[in-house]
Parts: C-alpha cells; structure tokens; sequence
C-alpha cells in the first residue's frame, strides 16, 4: 500500500461548476444518464466522480481501466454491494459472490454453457424461433423488443432448463418485467435503505414460487433415474452437484433467468434496429444467409453458422454500439489506485464499457455503424480491452458462447423467412435499465419472403 502515500496518485476529478451545469443541462434534455456519462468524459476525462447526492461513484473509461479492474487488480474488488437490489433479489447468485463461492458455482454451471454442450441445441434455437414467428402476420407490425424477448425466454428455459415456458408465459410476463425494473437504476440509487415495493414483493413471490416447483420436480425426475447419465443442463447439473440446496439452486436460476434473457433480448432487439436503419446491409445478410444455409427449414449446422460471417461483424458491431451489459459496477475491499487515482475502500467503483466502445481515441468513426471494423483478418485494430462486451478475466460472462450461437442461429432463421423495415428509427433511444434496452421499443413491418420455405 506503499503507493497510496506517493504524490503522483490524483484524487479524482469532478466537472467544474459551469461544466457540471452542463451536465446536469444535457441530463434534463434528454432523460439519458448515459449524456450525463458521455459529457463527464468530455469535460473531466477519463476518470471521474459522479458528485450526485449520496451516490458518489468513481467512473473510469478506457482499455488501461477496464484491465486493471478486471484482470490486475480483481481481487481488490468485489462484485458485491449488499444495498444494491441486484443482490437482494439474487442473493448467492453466481453474479453477486465472490471468490471460492463463485468459482464453486462457476465449476458447476461452465460446462453446460460450453460450445460443445450449446451447438447440440442449435435445432432447439430453430425451433423456438418459429414458434415465435408463426404468429407474425403478413404485413402487421411487430415490437421487436418485446418478441426478443418472448424468444429469448423459451429459448433459456427450454435448453437451460428442460422446461417449457410456453404454458407460463403469459402468467409470469409481468413479474419478469417488474424484476427487471426492481434492479435497474431507480430511487435506490440515492436511498439504499429503501423498502422494497409491493408490486416488486409480488413480483419475487411469483417467481419463486415457479423456480421452487420446477426444481422439485427436476430432483424427483433425477432420483428416480439415479441420475444416470449425468444431466446435460444447467438445472440439472446444479441438482446434481454435491451440496446445492433449493435456495442456492434458486438463485442461480434466477440469476440465468433474468441476466441471461434480458441481455439476449437487448442485443437482439439491437440488431434489428440497427439492420432497419441499414437496409443496405440487411439485405446483404440475408443474401449470406440465402447462400450458406439456402431457403429450406432443416436447421443449419454449426459450420454453417461459423460461415456467416456478416452476420457475425453485425453482431459484434452491435455489441459495441449498445452493449447489453453497458456499465461494470464493482466495489473496493481495500484502498487501492486506479490508473494514478486514489480510490478509497468501499468505494463504488464504475467501469463505462459503452464509452470505452465509442472513445474516440481507439475507434475511427466511433458512433457509426460499420460492421466491417470487425472483418476477419483486417480487424480495426484496437488496445486489448477496449472492447469488452463480455467483460474479461475469470469473470467473463458465463454466457458468451451460449448469447453468441443463439443470436446466429435467431437472426439468421428470422432473416431467411422475413424481410423487415424499421418504422420508429428517429424515436428510439438507448435506456439505462437492467440492460441496455433500445425505447420505446423497435417496431418493424414484417413480410414473408417469396421463397420456397418448406414450412
């Protein structure tokens, strides 16, 4: 700790005055915290603390940054915040534990959401995806925020679960929606201690009371088979592994439920939008997916999804764009520095992966959309860890591989059978909720292809 006491080390900055009046004016303009971010960062830099009324985080922005909190300094910093929602909600969830407990829960659920376990339900993520589809009419107008999500949702629970969600849908929509909106930025911000509403009491009650009863009858499947072979799925490896309780396996579903469709849905709700605001290069992925996977229903092949490689620089473009998961929250254990800053214990900590994906220091033409920036083989070449989508380091997002395929697998399905265009592009925003959601939502005009579809 000896480099605490060293004169180099800066306190951290906040905007001037004048400045911070600027913020606060941009702030109000547009009901965005993300304006209020980006203007810090052009008037402080790239570290600062945010000087709001009991919520005084320190932000910080840039590859050297996002290294240090995710890799060199990790274990300085916890993911933690006991006041935070997010915790309470998911309270040992693998996303909110640290150390040894994390790794344990890890240990568990990483193989089931490896490559060689997902690309077996690739015909799975076809299968969802046209359920959804068979209910779009020629013609009519879909929210494409709102059937990403309906998908998304079958999709985790029927390959992560072994459950269908179609019969529960309808019941537990609402509850969903209220536990996305009980962890995103809201009154708590400024009163940790604020008492949990009834609509969001309701709203866990209703979950667990579903997550309770599917994992009771899972142990009941499991014991009566003796667990022979070994399940395959996230449910039942957790059922499985010595020492999981119903509460700790509760948490861990609840954790996958609403992390891991909520960040599908955003990034896939993205991608329409931004293909609708670029029909050009629409087109140019469905004539990819014309060619590699042709206009027949039989599922692709793994292969065949590696080869659409348009497709895949859409994706990752998004990614960078509007990230899902736009802001890394951490809190420190000790006092440490953050590139020359002093940082005090139990500090909140911010690490802004949306600024660090538009800075125009490592990116030319940062807010345009350019897909071929990620061209294989002539990649814009930018520091490690300026683009973290997933994070980075032993706590990179547990489901990268399984969000990767299923986003392929989705968009490609949607886009041999429809064409699409985008209604409300000059309407939509990008909100600061649990994830990154494009607002009021993505409306897109969708018609069937004129194509020999054996449907």
């Amino acid at each position: 700790m000896d480099q605490l006491t060293d004169e180099s080390l800066r306190p951290l900055p906040e905007a001037e005055p004048r400045k911070g009046l600027r913020v606060l004016a941009g702030l109000a303009r547009t009901r965005n915290p993300l304006t209020a971010l980006a203007l810090m960062r052009e008037y402080v830099g790239q570290a600062f603390e945010i000087p709001a009324p009991r919520f005084r985080p320190a932000v910080f922005i840039g590859p050297d940054a996002n290294r240090q909190i995710l890799i060199t300094d990790r274990d300085r910093l916890s993911w933690r915040n006991e006041s935070d929602p997010v915790v309470k909600l998911l309270r040992r969830g693998v996303l909110v534990v640290d150390g040894e407990e994390h790794d344990r829960y890890r240990q568990i659920m990483d193989p089931t959401l490896q490559r060689r376990h997902v690309n077996p339900h690739i015909p799975d993520f076809w299968r969802y995806t046209n359920q959804v589809a068979d209910a779009w009419a020629d013609g009519a107008t879909q929210d494409m925020l709102i059937e990403m999500r309906k998908l998304a949702l079958l999709i985790l629970m029927g390959v992560s679960f072994h459950v269908d969600f179609t019969p529960h849908m309808a019941r537990l929509w609402q509850p969903i929606l209220d536990l996305i909106e009980y962890i995103s930025p809201g009154l708590w911000i400024v009163w940790p201690d604020a008492p949990t509403s009834a609509k969001h009491r309701k709203a866990i009650a209703a979950m667990d009371d579903y997550l309770y009863a599917i994992i009771r009858q899972r142990r009941a499947e499991l014991g009566a088979s003796g667990a022979t072979p070994a399940p395959s799925d996230l449910l039942g490896a957790l059922i499985v592994a010595p020492g999981m309780t119903d509460d700790l396996i509760r948490d861990q579903l609840l954790t996958m439920l609403i992390a891991g469709h909520d960040t599908s849905t955003a990034l896939l709700a993205w991608v329409f939008y931004l293909l609708g605001m670029h029909p050009e290069t629409l087109t140019q992925v469905q004539q990819e997916v014309d060619t590699v996977i042709g206009t027949e229903d039989a599922p692709p092949t793994a292969d065949q999804l590696n080869e659409l490689h348009l497709l895949d620089q859409v994706i990752k473009e998004t990614l960078r764009l509007y990230p899902p998961i736009h802001i890394g929250n951490r809190r420190t254990t000790e006092d440490m520095a953050i590139c020359g800053y002093h940082v005090p214990k139990d500090k909140r900590v911010m690490y802004s992966i949306y600024l660090s994906h538009r800075d125009k220091e490592y990116w030319r033409d940062p807010d345009q959309f350019c897909p071929a920036r990620f061209e294989r083989g002539n990649e814009e070449k930018t520091p490690p860890f300026t683009y973290v989508p997933f994070g980075g380091g032993p706590r990179t997002c547990i489901g990268a591989t399984f969000a990767q395929i299923e986003a392929r697998a989705v968009l490609a399905r949607l886009l041999q059978r429809f064409d699409f265009t985008l209604l409300n592009g000059d309407k939509i925003h990008p909100h600061m909720g649990a994830t990154l959601e494009p607002r009021p939502g993505v409306m897109m005009r969708v018609h069937h292809r004129q194509r020999n579809f054996a449907l």
